[in-house]
């Protein structure tokens, strides 16, 4: 992986020299070449939310232990805090912030003799009514302490001239700790040479919200003895030279920034060996699912796999994927998975997801949308939890998260404790609260959603079965459990949802709006055991069908059988959990075939006998 992450650095192009990395920066203190104060400027896409300000390709960069070195406080160069480059905020009285602010200045002054700009900025922030001046600008442009800034001088950023890099590469040579100039030479992880190890990393950007810190967490990082082991100290117990260390912190972070993509808790990165286009790229589908595309992502990935296979695309065949699942914990970057293999098995791959997960939407019409992996996945937590829960609700399904990945992308089966989530947690909820109130056309804010997370939901209980048996190498589950209903499929759990559905319709049909009615009532003991409520439900329908007109009463009579004579052994005593699943499944497809619009539905012997 280490050596993968190295190659992408090198092949892309990063900025991988030690010392010099990408920064982004907020403010930049305008002066002309005399030194006088112009203005204090916001940089990047003011006019976007939360705009993050100014990407600096090549900035200057102290190491932890560069930053850390001596008694004095240290400060990064040409680029820091407000409140170290102007003692912004309250900063003015704190010692150690004001030793970070002369030594900034100290960096300038050093630098002037190769790029005499320089000495002209030190010059301004050693005055104070300057100080005063560029404070009261940063405060009127309501800029934080902690938001990085920088100078524009005549015209110029300094950080985009390299003027200064050599003077830099040696300042920090001459500034070398004297144990980092006697480091023993061994082999490096990434590349396999002979390398004086870096003794310390630097942090990986973009994982607090996925558990991180703000300021960036380590990949390698040993800062206890109890880590170090053989003799050797620090981050040399996982040998990587700080050329290596520099360039996979680079790739990391790129990748981060521009590909990671939020999954559950955790950010998943990826990358092919032969760069490709976004809209050929099968770990996108998987984000988006159908969304507003023209094709759904099945479709895509179809008819992809069939261009590599006869050779129309000759530029995707003998490519690799790549993909890390990382989460931040207690300033440590966490790969919580690694997965590699080829581009045709990953199509090929993402082709049987969407297709196992594809499930007839409530109208009964059509297939409904597919759902991104991150719907899928987040659709099994606990429901209608609060928004500032959210996070400690995502903790625990850390493992089924996983599962559900690796299921996408590797063909592998769902995990059981997927469906116990959905069986257990959102069985008698999903049918009895959210979905009757769509079904009876109640306004509800989050319609929407709560239909995205049904068919997805659904989705994953059939995905279940079909992948189930697969993975042992059987396939006649593919030809009984299909995306809508199949009355013939003999099993009796899915036959037992099949007749609550029609149980509860007929009831809807008969009485009206009852408030509480069957599903509310028995749906969560008729699941689990329906022996002990079907039987009595089934009698107490024959009261119902008095009520109802002879066509509709003979429309419901007709289904019922057509249930029962598929019920031959029995309604069973119990179901276990596959089995409760087949019977929310057989429920479901049974309501979006009722609601159907077509000759032998209710509603058309409804509309027949109003006329």
């Amino acid at each position: 992986m280490m050596e993968l992450l190295v190659r992408y650095a090198q092949e892309h192009g990063l900025v991988t020299e030690p010392g010099f990395a990408p920064k982004t920066i907020r403010w930049a203190i305008v002066l002309d070449d005399k030194g006088k104060l112009l203005d204090v400027i916001e940089l990047g896409d003011m006019e976007s939310k939360g705009n993050p300000g100014q990407t600096f390709e090549r900035c200057p960069e102290f190491s932890p232990s560069e930053i850390k070195r001596g008694s004095t406080k240290r400060s990064h160069f040409l680029w820091e805090a407000a409140n170290v480059v102007a003692l912004y905020g309250k900063s003015e009285s704190d010692q150690k912030t004001l030793e970070k602010h002369s030594y900034f200045i100290h960096l300038l002054r050093e630098a002037g003799t190769v790029m005499p700009g320089l000495s002209v900025a030190a010059s301004t922030l050693s005055n104070d009514l300057s100080l005063v001046a560029i404070r009261d600008l940063l405060s009127n442009a309501k800029a934080r302490a902690t938001e990085k800034v920088t100078f524009r001088i005549s015209g110029a950023f300094p950080l985009e001239s390299d003027a200064w890099h050599d003077w830099w590469r040696d300042f920090r040579k001459k500034n070398a700790l004297k144990d980092e100039k006697e480091r023993k030479r061994i082999r490096c992880f990434a590349t396999g040479d002979l390398v004086e190890p870096a003794l310390t990393h630097l942090t990986i950007q973009g994982l607090a919200i996925v558990g991180g810190r703000p300021q960036g967490d380590v990949l390698v990082s040993f800062d206890k003895d109890s880590f170090e082991s053989y003799g050797f100290k620090k981050s040399a117990n996982a040998s990587i030279s700080e050329e290596s260390a520099s360039a996979y912190r680079a790739t990391l972070n790129h990748l981060i920034k521009r590909h990671g993509q939020q999954l559950a808790g955790a950010k998943v990165i990826h990358w092919f060996k032969k760069q490709i286009e976004k809209t050929d790229d099968p770990m996108s589908w998987l984000e988006e699912g159908q969304g507003q595309q023209e094709l759904n992502a099945q479709e895509q990935a179809r008819r992809m796999l069939n261009r590599i296979r006869t050779g129309e695309r000759v530029d995707l065949q003998d490519n690799h994927f790549y993909a890390i699942t990382l989460s931040g914990a207690k300033g440590r970057v966490m790969i919580r998975d690694w997965m590699e293999g080829r581009l045709e098995n990953l199509v090929d791959n993402v082709a049987k997801w969407f297709e196992d997960i594809s499930i007839v939407n409530l109208s009964g019409s059509n297939l409904a949308k597919s759902p991104g992996i991150e719907r899928v996945i987040t659709c099994i937590l606990p429901p209608r939890k609060p928004a500032q829960q959210y996070k400690d609700w995502i903790k625990p399904i850390g493992a089924d998260r996983a599962g559900l990945w690796a299921a996408a992308v590797r063909d592998q089966a769902i995990p059981r404790c997927a469906i116990f989530r959905i069986v257990v947690l959102h069985g008698n909820f999903m049918f009895s609260g959210i979905l009757e109130e769509i079904l009876a056309g109640q306004n509800r804010n989050d319609s929407a959603l709560q239909l995205s997370l049904l068919y997805a939901r659904m989705g994953l209980i059939k995905a279940f079965h079909l992948r189930s048996e697969r993975v042992t190498g059987g396939n006649a589950m593919a030809e009984v459990i299909k995306p809508d209903l199949n009355k013939g499929y003999p099993n009796p759990a899915y036959q037992c949802g099949r007749l609550m559905a029609i149980l509860a319709r007929l009831q809807q049909s008969a009485l009206g709006d009852v408030g509480a009615g069957v599903i509310q009532r028995y749906y969560a003991s008729a699941s689990s055991t329906p022996s002990l409520v079907i039987g009595r439900l089934t009698r107490n329908s024959q009261y119902h069908l008095n009520k109802l007109s002879p066509g509709l009463a003979h429309w419901y009579e007709e289904e019922l059988a057509n249930v029962w004579y598929r019920l031959k052994d029995g309604v069973p005593k119990s179901l276990n959990l596959e089995e409760q699943s087949l019977f929310a499944l057989g429920y479901y497809q049974q309501i979006a075939e009722m609601r159907k619009k077509k000759e032998d539905s209710p509603e058309s012997v409804k509309e027949d006998q109003n006329e």
